[in-house]
């Protein structure tokens, strides 16, 4: 067995510049959510090339390669939509170039998270070539719309697809750490109903600015008194947006909204943050209520969710995490660091609502997602490839 960890590894070497182009031609497609027509088509070539299985594209648009036919499951996520390049005179280089130059590929996705796409090609290469044949199924998911609505690609998989996983990595960067979890988190408005009256006598009205103002200040001290997890820390909410308005500049405002940013730590559901914010406009005309996301995807597909993303981790002693750290010291021949991301990922549904395993393998610093001169080392794409390739050797 310790031959196979050994071929794996020099696999992975020799494909280098293999995972390193296919990633560049990624990045030159742009895929804001919604729009990943291009980078799909791409995908599904490169896993065809790669010699897959089987390659298809779902309903939603998510790519999805098979290798193997066993009586289990395991999937490797990576969602190919990225945010846009906000401010390009904050770039050193062209964000869309794609380029391979001192040992990095540069370019938005490069970490969040085309390079995670990439390196599972490989991986998937390396087990054709390997002639991989334990009782396991792999898929491989190029998944959509996860800027927009984290988990929402998940969910059509699972519940539309019917394909459920008994085990599942994803490769959002995470440093070639090994994690196990995250803060879930909501989106929430609160809504001010006022009454106008002419600016020259505010007595008259019910200034709705007034009515938010107050809840915000509210806001902000129950921020202080959130829940604390050892593993996740602690739970937040901010107001991230404030709306108003009034029947003129010379009027008392008769609406205001406000945008909650909620994350939450363990212990916290949507049923009790609701109820944390109920609290504080109980004695006024204001309303809280939850979002939904409803878009069409690249297909075409309408599909959409309660953006709610549930809170969750895996214990250091499950089996998904704990082949995760035999597959790391089989390659790297070091403990890995076991930890838990800052921001939210698919495993807000795969694990948080349907309860499926999930570990977080990437590579790329988590620092650079959504940042300019996004950019990934290849030996970190090289690591990602033989770590996903020796996790489908042990789990």
């Amino acid at each position: 067995m310790e031959d196979i960890f050994f071929k794996i590894h020099q696999l992975s070497d020799k494909y280098s510049q293999y995972t390193a182009q296919n990633l560049s031609r990624l990045i030159q497609n742009k895929s804001l959510s919604c729009k990943e027509k291009d980078v799909q088509l791409e995908l599904k070539r490169q896993m065809e090339e790669a010699g897959f299985d089987e390659v298809l594209i779902d309903g939603l648009g998510n790519v999805i390669g098979r290798i193997g036919k066993g009586s289990r499951i395991l999937a490797i996520d990576a969602h190919i939509d990225t945010v846009d390049i906000g401010n390009i005179t904050n770039w050193e280089f062209q964000p869309l170039s794609g380029e391979i130059r001192d040992g990095y590929v540069l370019g938005r996705g490069a970490v969040d998270q085309k390079g995670g796409a990439a390196a599972f090609v490989t991986a998937g290469k390396i087990l054709k070539e390997l002639n991989f044949d334990r009782d396991l199924t792999v898929y491989f998911v190029g998944s959509v719309m996860e800027e927009d609505c984290d988990g929402l690609c998940w969910k059509y998989i699972i519940e539309e697809q019917g394909l459920t996983p008994d085990f599942v990595i994803s490769t959002e960067p995470t440093n070639l750490n090994i994690y196990r979890g995250h803060r879930g988190r909501m989106e929430i408005n609160i809504t001010f109903k006022g009454i106008s009256a002419h600016g020259s006598a505010p007595e008259r009205g019910k200034n709705a600015i007034y009515m938010g103002a107050k809840v915000c200040l509210e806001i902000e001290n129950l921020n202080e008194m959130l829940k604390y997890d050892e593993f996740l820390g602690k739970g937040s909410i901010t107001v991230s947006e404030f709306i108003s308005g009034s029947p003129s500049l010379c009027a008392v405002a008769d609406y205001a909204k406000i945008h909650l940013d909620r994350r939450l730590t363990w212990g916290e559901t949507k049923e009790s943050a609701m109820l944390e914010i109920e609290k504080l406009i109980k004695d006024i005309e204001a309303k809280a209520e939850v979002l939904k996301y409803k878009e069409v995807s690249w297909t075409g597909e309408s599909y959409g969710m309660e953006k709610y993303y549930p809170t969750w981790k895996i214990d250091e002693n499950h089996k998904a995490v704990q082949t995760g750290i035999e597959a790391f010291k089989k390659i790297f021949k070091k403990e890995p660091l076991v930890d838990k991301w800052i921001f939210s990922t698919n495993g807000v549904t795969i694990n948080g609502v349907y309860g499926i395993p999930v570990i977080g393998f990437g590579p790329g610093n988590e620092f650079l997602a959504h940042a300019p001169n996004e950019k990934v080392l290849i030996s970190d794409l090289v690591s990602a490839s033989a770590f996903y390739t020796a996790y489908a050797y042990l789990i």
